[in-house]
Parts: structure tokens; sequence; C-alpha cells
């Protein structure tokens, strides 16, 4: 791993993830505020605060570990300007294709929860639609072209957004066709 690979990471994490995760929740937070629709933080002696920070730490620790996968065995960031140049089929891949974007999901689930905020709520639905549209219709067509055939076998092995419970074996012959 360079030097520049990690600026790279760093730079990825704060355009993609920290618009998503930050930005975009702590201005709709701000104007909601403004509007007399503020945020009412959830308390631990709530049931969802505790959901709250269940999520939000699973949600971490995915973001965290896939990031991780694309820096130690994809050479390349989850970033469309440095992605990686290998694809990475293992940890939460062998379950999932979109692992990152189910941990932001979960982050952006406990931010809902911690605030009881609607409008974040809102954002979270316009931030799912997004991705069900773009990963079929973009990303899954680049990496198809990118890594071909190799791609086209996880494709077809691993469902884009619910996870199988037993890890795929990239040697499987299986070629059940998954959305």
């Amino acid at each position: 791993m360079t030097p520049s690979i990690h600026w790279g990471m760093l730079r990825a994490i704060l355009v993609l993830p920290g618009t998503v995760l930050v930005f975009v929740p702590a201005a709709l937070l701000w104007f909601s505020r403004e509007l007399r629709m503020g945020p009412v933080p959830a308390n631990p002696e709530q049931f969802h605060f505790w959901l709250a920070v269940l999520a939000t730490l699973i949600g971490l620790g995915l973001s965290v570990w896939t990031c991780t996968l694309f820096l130690r065995f994809g050479e390349g960031t989850s970033a469309p300007w440095e992605p990686p140049s290998k694809l990475v089929v293992r940890g939460p891949y062998l379950h999932v294709r979109n692992p990152m974007i189910s941990g932001m999901l979960l982050i952006l689930t406990g931010e809902v929860l911690w605030f009881q905020s609607w409008p974040i709520a809102g954002w979270t639905v316009v931030f799912l639609i997004g991705n069900v549209i773009y990963f079929p219709l973009v990303e899954e067509k680049e990496l198809a072209n990118r890594f071909g055939a190799e791609y086209n076998k996880y494709r077809a092995n691993v469902p884009r957004w619910i996870p199988r419970l037993r890890p795929w074996k990239p040697e499987d012959t299986q070629q059940t066709p998954r959305q």
C-alpha cells in the first residue's frame, strides 16, 4: 500500500460517505431545527436509543471492513476516481455484493433512530432508491467491463442486496442467477 492510496481512501471517505452520512444529515437537522421540527435525540432509557447504537456500530464496522478490503486486496478505493484494480471477493463480499452500501444504510438508520428525525428518514429512503437504481444500471455494467467473466460469475452467485446465509466459495460451480 502506497501513501497515495491512503490519501485516496481519505478523500473517498470525506467525499462519499462523508456527504451521505454527515453533511446531508447535518444540513437536514439544521433546516428542520430552523423550521421548529428539530430533532429530539433519544436517550439511554429508550429502546430505540440502543437500536441506534447497535445499527451504527454494525454499519460502521461493516464500512471500515469493506474499505480495508478495497485497500489491501483490491488495490484501490471505493471512489470512482481511484477504483480497485482487483475484484474483491472475500469477507462480507462473499455474502452480498454491496456490503459497503449496507453499512451506510445501517449508519443512516442509526441516525434516524438517534435523532428521531423524519427528514433523515426521508434522506435514507432517497439514498436507498438511488443505489437500487444506480447499481444495476451503471456500477454493475462498469464492473462487468472491467473484470469480465470473473465478475459475471461472482454476480451470478452472490446477491446484490439480501445476503447469502453461507458464504459463496469462488470455486463453486453453481451458476444460479441472482439479482
